[in-house]
């Protein structure tokens, strides 16, 4: 038999000419992301010590590419172990490729097709004792509406929850393979950890904690990407095939590397099914309880996100451009520049209420019917065709409004939030609130906080309270805001609305019950 290494250097070096041959967004949109040949043989070293020297291996890996964990399988495991392995792959070149490269191992059989559409097997004795796997990482608005409808079904028949339409592919990999699998077997997957805090993510989170046996979860630091085309933080998940105990507990894992993690605490499962947010934990120490605020922003404030145009390039208009275009003004809202673009905190206004910056930009929007615009707004209809030249009405967003080019109904807000911010290595602050006295509304890079009734009713009686809320809210830790947040990789932090509202906000409390003009009837402020 050629020797494991001798493969291994070849399959890199196909590896290598396919993904060059292919073009990034064509591979994003199977979702195909290599995964390097050291993490996969982490990955493996650390499933060999779940088995005993004479245990008989049958493999499962449902998106093989060209076959990272099988040759490392080959090179961890002894062969003589190894009693068979199957693979699946969607995408014909590599797997014609893959086929040619293992053309002579008699353990494989690798087959061209989608997992999602193949038939588990129906024995026990057929079942695989190993899985491992990189699944596509396809997000939901990359599959069909009919696609959806399809793995929500299996899903559901196979393990009997029913996943979020909002669910990534690789959450149906992971719980459609549960049929797959022999009782007591082991699998091991490498996901994106955003599942660990997201809504879509409860469902997953549902399966590993009640229909089998959840024995880790390593994140990686987001900071240390494992996967260089893909702004995605990673974790490695493992699992057993069996009913968890009364008193399961799991070990969480956190930074270094798979075999080596900087830190490693065991949560108990029952505490686990009370935690919307799992990220925290393998960073927080999970020693001390993690207290839910009795206080949060979103007692004060409606957090909505700002416009999704659905074509900034295409509706954000700057003055210059607006006038060279005769743009009707009466169709152009003042709009805030993305945050990177803004480097003030605080947002002045002139007096017709236009922001004042050196970066004017306008947002188009109209909601008269294309035949109203056409007779009457001829230069407005001209811009329009352009657009739909570029096919800018085809767009998401776009074809899902009537008329094409009209925007939602966002009003301005006075204090607003930048939706990402990276706190390693930045030139300012990752997060921020900045006070808006314009008119400007905004995009959705950011978040817009409308005070709540009575938070506003105090505001209008006193209007120097606004900015002393806007310094309060700044003066949240960092932490606070990490730890409602969601990280990708590279270190990149994202909070949504409701997130962001679950921030703790005592300072703030303290803040208006302090303030002369308050009037403590007015609490709550829900």
């Amino acid at each position: 038999m050629v020797s494991t290494d001798l493969i291994e250097r070849s399959r890199l070096k196909i590896q290598e000419n396919l993904d060059a041959a292919k073009a990034r967004d064509a591979r994003r949109k199977l979702g195909q992301f290599a995964t390097p040949s050291p993490l996969a043989t982490e990955i493996l070293q650390y499933a060999h010590s779940f088995f005993s020297p004479h245990s008989k291996i049958r493999f499962l890996d449902p998106a093989f590419g060209t076959g990272v964990f099988y040759s490392t399988l080959l090179n961890v495991f002894s062969q003589t172990n190894i009693r068979k392995a199957v693979g699946f792959e969607i995408d014909e070149n590599y797997w014609r490729a893959a086929t040619e490269l293992w053309n002579d191992d008699s353990l494989l059989d690798l087959q061209l097709c989608d997992f999602t559409h193949a038939s588990p097997p129906n024995s026990e004795q057929e079942r695989f004792n190993l899985i491992i796997c990189n699944p596509p990482y396809v997000r939901h608005h990359g599959m069909t509406t009919c696609e959806k409808q399809r793995l929500m079904d299996m899903v559901t028949r196979t393990v009997g929850i029913r996943p979020s339409g909002y669910s990534g592919l690789y959450c149906y990999f992971l719980m459609l393979s549960h049929r797959w699998m022999t009782t007591n077997g082991l699998a091991g997957w490498l996901v994106p950890s955003e599942f660990m805090d997201v809504n879509y993510g409860r469902q997953v989170k549902e399966y590993l904690l009640n229909q089998v046996s959840l024995l880790r979860i390593h994140r990686f630091d987001p900071s240390e990407r494992q996967f260089e085309d893909a702004l995605v933080s990673s974790a490695v998940v493992w699992i057993e095939k069996k009913t968890p105990p009364p008193d399961h507990a799991v070990e969480f894992t956190y930074g270094g590397t798979l075999l080596r993690p900087a830190t490693s605490e065991r949560i108990s499962a029952k505490r686990l099914k009370q935690l919307s947010k799992w990220s925290r934990l393998t960073i927080i120490s999970c020693k001390e309880p993690i207290e839910q605020a009795s206080i949060r922003l979103e007692d004060f404030f409606s957090v909505k996100r700002g416009i999704a145009t659905g074509a900034n390039s295409f509706f954000v208009l700057n003055r210059e451009r607006a006038t060279k275009l005769r743009i009707p003004p009466e169709f152009l809202i003042p709009v805030l520049p993305p945050p990177r673009h803004l480097n003030i905190d605080e947002v002045e206004a002139d007096l017709e209420g236009n922001p004042i910056l050196d970066q004017k930009l306008f947002l188009l929007s109209c909601k008269l019917p294309e035949e109203i615009v056409r007779t009457n707004y001829r230069t407005l209809w001209n811009y329009l065709q352009s657009g739909v030249e570029q096919k800018v009405n085809e767009r998401y967003i776009c074809r899902h409004r009537s008329p094409w080019y009209s925007q939602e109904k966002r009003p301005p807000a006075s204090l607003l939030f930048n939706i990402m911010g990276r706190p390693e290595g930045a030139k300012r602050r990752p997060y921020r609130f900045i006070l808006n006295k314009s008119l400007a509304t905004a995009t959705n890079v950011y978040l817009m906080l409308y005070p709540k009734p009575n938070l506003k009713e105090m505001i209008e009686r006193d209007p120097d309270l606004l900015e002393c809320v806007w310094r309060t809210l700044n003066d949240i830790p960092l932490s606070e805001l990490l730890r409602e947040g969601r990280v990708y990789g590279g270190g990149l932090y994202k909070l949504e609305p409701n997130e962001l509202g679950h921030v703790a906000s005592d300072e703030l409390i303290h803040l208006l019950s302090t303030s002369q003009k308050s009037d403590r009837k007015e609490w709550p402020f829900k």
